[in-house]
């Protein structure tokens, strides 16, 4: 079970892996499409009813985020990121952000830099070994796309 403190304002995070089963789609009209469930959707819910500011730093660029974005006025979305590190930094600054003011939630090695940078780290059951074992981080009991997101909004606002 995922315990974080009432310090926590911010929830950042990546998005395929975690709010997806990190699965691709490919449509015959070679569109891509993921698929997203309503648990985690419910966990953008539940965070931006209770105050909590979300951003979404992802390696990939896809509508799922943008029509997440829209319905919960996520402010902070960057797409296409190949230096995670680089924006996480930008946010911490812009917001005047402490340790103790987020969580990062990632699954992959692109995440890794950010992982070692915040304090409270959350990954998910399938993410790469690597990153599991980073010292501090805390793994959910759901898998990515599965209600994992949904189980770190639950910890902070549930």
């Amino acid at each position: 079970m995922i315990k974080l403190p009432q310090t926590i304002k911010w929830i950042i995070t990546d998005f395929d892996g975690i709010v997806t089963d990190n699965c691709v789609y490919i449509n015959e009209d070679y569109t891509m499409s993921r698929k997203v469930n309503f648990k985690d959707v419910m966990g953008f819910s539940i965070l931006s009813k209770n105050g909590y500011n979300i951003a979404i730093i992802s390696g990939e660029k896809n509508s799922a985020i943008e029509i997440i974005a829209k319905k919960f006025d996520i402010k902070e979305i960057h797409q296409n990121i190949r230096n995670k590190i680089e924006v996480l930094k930008s946010i911490l600054e812009r917001y005047s952000l402490s340790e103790e003011d987020y969580v990062y939630i990632g699954d992959d090695i692109n995440d890794m830099q950010c992982m070692e940078h915040a304090k409270y780290k959350v990954t998910v059951p399938h993410a790469v070994e690597k990153l599991k074992k980073i010292d501090g981080i805390q793994i959910t009991e759901a898998q990515g796309g599965s209600g994992a997101f949904r189980e770190v909004a639950d910890c902070l606002a549930g």
